[in-house]
């Protein structure tokens, strides 16, 4: 029992140590080239032909795409379903957005958080509000934070009002101007309360 014990770990071992970490860097190096065409593509004019090679690759390297179909399992390749989601919501395509940041799992509660307000963002574009509005609940539930938390508490709130969630509007509206003072977003709150409260 205990040499069956130790086969098993050192077999454990050496799976990670030779199969394991060389993929993981392998996936990391073409991950990089990928991420550059998507940084470029942020700040650029022509930024559809830049996402499209962050998602399908260039120049003999990976995009997006292949680092999440070769890489499985790997961190690299969820780090890629992300970007992949997020390219094709700067892209307009916001199936295909909604289809990679849902797969998307990560136990960065940021990179979480702002996964769940791009799928609200994308179901937004498409007019399914109701569909945003959970997403961006539920995004500003996944982190405390002063940068994601007042941004997707006031899209709740204002797609909450849209749809007759006053209430709730109003809450979340209230909870930026509490713990959140210092947020542009806490400088429209008043307004947007009064709006509510007057259709009320």
């Amino acid at each position: 029992v205990v040499g069956s014990v130790v086969l098993i770990s050192l077999s454990y071992l050496g799976y990670n140590k030779l199969v394991i970490e060389p993929k993981d860097n392998e996936a990391i190096s073409e991950l990089n080239q990928a991420q550059y065409y998507f940084e470029i593509a942020l700040n650029s004019s022509n930024s559809d032909s830049l996402y499209k090679r962050a998602l399908n690759g260039g120049e003999g390297r990976y995009g997006f795409l292949d680092i999440i179909e070769n890489y499985s399992g790997t961190s690299a390749s969820k780090l890629a379903t992300y970007s992949a989601g997020m390219s094709y919501l700067n892209m307009k395509d916001y199936e295909n957005a909604i289809k990679y940041l849902d797969q998307f799992d990560s136990d960065d509660i940021m990179l979480s958080a702002l996964s769940k307000g791009a799928i609200g963002d994308a179901f937004a574009q498409l007019g399914q509000n109701q569909d945003a509005y959970d997403y961006y609940v539920k995004a500003f539930r996944a982190s405390n934070n002063s940068y994601s938390t007042p941004k997707y508490l006031y899209k709740a709130a204002m797609l909450g009002a849209e749809l007759g969630k006053n209430s709730s509007a109003i809450k979340y509206f209230k909870r930026i101007k509490k713990e959140f003072p210092e947020v542009s977003e806490a400088q429209l709150v008043d307004v947007q309360i009064g709006r509510i409260e007057n259709i009320k």
